[in-house]
C-alpha cells in the first residue's frame, strides 16, 4: 500500500542559474542547426564561468559549407542568450564575455549506428533507460512540488523582465515542501526562495536586506500558489544566507545537463540519468523521455490511472525499444500489462517514429531550457508537443 501521508520537496532554478544559462546556450545551438537542416545532428555542451563561455560537442549537417557557416555564427547565438536572460554584470556581460567555440564534426562511428541504410531503420543514438510520469494532482498532470516551484520562478522572471521589479537579478532558486494528506497535496510546510538582487535600492539609497527581498517576492509567491496552501505555520526562508548580489556564472560555474531532476519531475518519479539540453531528437535521452511523458500523460488523461510511470529502454543503433514497462502505483483502472500492449499498438517508439509523431525535428528547444520540460502547454508551432493528450481515444480503444 502506497503511503498516503508524507511531505515531498522539489526545487526549481531560474533561467539565470549558471547551469540553466548553459542549458539555454546548448539548446540555442541545437535550434540554430535545426533551422538550417531538419535532420541536423547535434550534441552540444556548454561551460560558463567569469567572463567566459566555452561550447563544444559534435555537430553534423549534410552540406559542409553550411556546417562551417552555422558553426562560425555561434558567438552571436551565445551572446543573444545571455542578453535575453538579462546578464549585464561587470564580470558576466553579453557584450564582453569571451566565447570559445570547440564544436566539431560528429563521429563517423556514432553516425553509422544511428543512420538508416539498406534494410536497417534509423537506430537510437545511445543505449539507456528513459522514464515518463503523470499524476492527477495538478491540472497539468504533474507533481505539485515541482510544478509550483517552477511557477514561482517563472512569475518572478516575468516581473523582472517587464520592469515591475528592477531590483531582482537573473539568478534564483526556489524550493517547496508539500504536505500530502490521504495521498493528495494539502498544504506547504516550507518555502525556500533565494534570488540575486541589486545591492542598493537606488530610490532610497538603502542596502537591501533579506527582509526587503521577501517583501518583493512574497506577493508573487502567494499569487501562483493554490488558495489555502500557505498557512500561518508555513516556514519561510528567503535569501537565508543573506546578501545575494554576485550570481550567475560569475558566482558559480555552470555546465549543461546538471539539473536533470529540475528538468523532469522534481524527485517524484524516476529519472534514467540522461540530460536533455543540446541533444537533437535522434538522442533517445531526450526524445524517448518526451515520448514516455506523452504516453504516461495520455494514460492518466484517459482515466486508466491516477498515476502512471512509463519506462522505455534502448540500445545504440537499434531502432525498436528493448522494453516497455508501465506502473500505475495502485491507482490503475486497467492492468499495466494491457497498458503496455496498448502503447505498442498505438505509437511507433523507434527514434524516427517518435520524431515524426511528436514533430521533433524543429527549432523548438531553446524554450525548454528553464522551468521544466514537462507540464507546459503545447504550442501551435509544435513546441511541447509531448504535452498533448491526443492519444487518449486510441489508447482506450486498444485496451
Amino acid at each position: 500500500m502506497a503511503r498516503q501521508n508524507y511531505t515531498l520537496t522539489s526545487e526549481s532554478v531560474s533561467e539565470g542559474h549558471p547551469d540553466k544559462v548553459c542549458d539555454r546556450i546548448s539548446d540555442a545551438i541545437l535550434d540554430a542547426f535545426l533551422n538550417e537542416e531538419a535532420e541536423a545532428r547535434v550534441a552540444a555542451e556548454t561551460f560558463a564561468t567569469t567572463n567566459r563561455v566555452v561550447i563544444g560537442g559534435e555537430v553534423r549537417l549534410m552540406d559542409e559549407d553550411n556546417l562551417i557557416r552555422v558553426k562560425d555564427s555561434m558567438a552571436d547565438v551565445v551572446r543573444a542568450c545571455i542578453k535575453d536572460i538579462g546578464y549585464e554584470q561587470d564580470k558576466f556581460h553579453w557584450k564582453t564575455v569571451e566565447v570559445t567555440n570547440l564544436l566539431h564534426a560528429q563521429s563517423k562511428d556514432i553516425a553509422q549506428g544511428v543512420d538508416a541504410s539498406g534494410n536497417k531503420d534509423e537506430g537510437a543514438g545511445d543505449q539507456g533507460i528513459m522514464f515518463g510520469y503523470a499524476t492527477t494532482e495538478t491540472d497539468d498532470l504533474m507533481p505539485a512540488p515541482i510544478q509550483f516551484s517552477h511557477a514561482i520562478l517563472r512569475r518572478l522572471a516575468e516581473a523582472r523582465k517587464n520592469g515591475s521589479e528592477p531590483l531582482l537579478l537573473p539568478d534564483a532558486k526556489s524550493q517547496l515542501s508539500v504536505v500530502y494528506e490521504n495521498g493528495k497535496p494539502s498544504h506547504i510546510s516550507s518555502v525556500v526562495l533565494s534570488t540575486q538582487h541589486e545591492r542598493f535600492d537606488k530610490a532610497s539609497g538603502k542596502e537591501l536586506t533579506p527582509g526587503d527581498v521577501r517583501d518583493i517576492v512574497e506577493p508573487y509567491i502567494r499569487e501562483v500558489l493554490p488558495d489555502g496552501w500557505l498557512r500561518d505555520e508555513t516556514e519561510w526562508h528567503v535569501n537565508p544566507t543573506g546578501v545575494f548580489v554576485i550570481g550567475g556564472p560569475d558566482g558559480d560555474a555552470g555546465l549543461t545537463g546538471r539539473k536533470i531532476i529540475v528538468d523532469t519531475y522534481g524527485g517524484a518519479a524516476p529519472h534514467g540519468g540522461g540530460a536533455f539540453s543540446g541533444k537533437d531528437p535522434t538522442k533517445v535521452d531526450r526524445s524517448a523521455a518526451y515520448a514516455a511523458r506523452y504516453l504516461a500523460k495520455n494514460v492518466v488523461a484517459a482515466g486508466m490511472a491516477e498515476k502512471c510511470t512509463i519506462q522505455l529502454s534502448y540500445a545504440i543503433g537499434v531502432s525498436k525499444p528493448l522494453s516497455i514497462y508501465a506502473e500505475t502505483h495502485g491507482t490503475g483502472e486497467v492492468d499495466p500489462a494491457a497498458i503496455e500492449k496498448a502503447i505498442r499498438e498505438c505509437m511507433d517508439l523507434s527514434p524516427r517514429g517518435i520524431r515524426e509523431h511528436l514533430q521533433l525535428n524543429q527549432a523548438i528547444y531553446q524554450r525548454t531550457a528553464a522551468y521544466g520540460h514537462f507540464g507546459r502547454a503545447p504550442e501551435s508551432d509544435g513546441g511541447f508537443s509531448w504535452e498533448r493528450t491526443d492519444l487518449v481515444d486510441r489508447l482506450r480503444a486498444c485496451v
